[in-house]
């Protein structure tokens, strides 16, 4: 049974919702997590969403380059930059068509690195705000990166950090560093940490919600993120969550939060949106059903995305 069953309305979001898959693998460099928007529907979306009262379309999938349909890539430090390419610009365009038609896009992944378009095409038309909910920093570069995935560069990629200051079409426009908040992070490659401290990035650990809660921690990031700006994109990472939660994801990392914590941070930002109509875009990555058990995170995800919207007990 789900922990969230029932729904007032007033938390319902004031636009309608442009469901959006991205079957993309490529920035991970691993099969499966191409067809977590398959998972995540077949996970309930559909039923939540109608649950929590919201107004909403499928639009379907992007039809973009997969890891099968690739040779294999050179020895850079960015694996299928080309095809990332293609995926970015592509999606970038198309959120901000449903965003400029009236809608808030949530677009499910696929790997992190959609989250590049994703922001991309949000931050096109005013300055937007960006709160990180993830088990990893996402900062490194071409340079930097240990592996050359690029699912763990979209934030640096996001502020034209490094390499990606010569890279235009991976940066996302009017997205400053003051306005972006990563929320439980709990493995960092050496590089992300020195650039992070360094950085006006705000960034909440694992610790900072153990000792302060995720209600609290979840509250300050909105601040922070909605400071000064138009709108918020809230990324989700299913690797946010603690593995015995969420075990169908490319990098678990043990000592997430719980599923009942990651319900209070999504209802914390259908709080603010409800309040303020905060929220311009959504995605929702990294859920492999390769690696999943019964599609429990496929399961997960549907019910964090409805609880962004509003979905709630009572």
């Amino acid at each position: 049974m789900s922990l969230q069953s029932t729904h007032s309305r007033d938390h319902r979001p004031a636009s309608p919702v442009a469901v959006l898959g991205v079957p993309f693998d490529l920035g991970a460099d691993r099969f499966g997590v191409d067809m977590g928007p398959s998972a995540i529907r077949y996970g309930g979306l559909s039923a939540a969403l109608d649950t929590a009262g919201v107004d909403y379309t499928d639009v379907g999938d992007l039809s973009l380059p997969t890891l099968r349909t690739q040779s294999a890539p050179p020895d850079a430090g960015a694996k299928y930059l080309d095809a990332i390419a293609e995926m970015t610009e592509t999606l970038a365009g198309r959120v901000a068509t449903e965003i400029a038609d009236g809608s808030v896009p949530l677009v499910l992944g696929g790997d992190h690195s959609i989250a590049m378009g994703t922001m991309r095409g949000a931050a096109r038309a005013a300055e937007i705000g960006v709160v990180w909910f993830d088990a990893h920093g996402d900062y490194n570069t071409p340079t930097s990166s240990p592996s050359g995935n690029v699912h763990g560069m979209p934030l640096a990629a996001a502020h034209g950090y490094g390499d990606f200051a010569e890279i235009p079409w991976a940066t996302a426009p009017n997205v400053a560093a003051e306005n972006t908040v990563i929320v439980g992070a709990r493995s960092l490659d050496a590089d992300e940490r020195a650039v992070l401290r360094e950085s006006e990035i705000t960034v909440f650990t694992m610790a900072d919600i153990d000792k302060r809660g995720i209600g609290p921690v979840t509250d300050e990031a909105l601040d922070i993120a909605t400071d000064g700006v138009d709108d918020i994109h809230v990324s989700l990472d299913l690797d946010w969550l603690d593995p015995d939660d969420a075990p169908g994801v490319g990098t678990p990392v043990p000592g997430g939060v719980t599923y009942r914590e990651a319900h209070t941070a999504m209802e914390r930002v259908a709080d603010r949106d409800a309040a303020e109509s905060v929220l311009r875009s959504l995605d929702v990555v990294e859920v492999n059903p390769i690696l999943d058990q019964r599609n429990e995170t496929g399961e997960r995800a549907a019910e964090l995305a409805a609880s962004a919207f509003g979905k709630r007990i009572l």
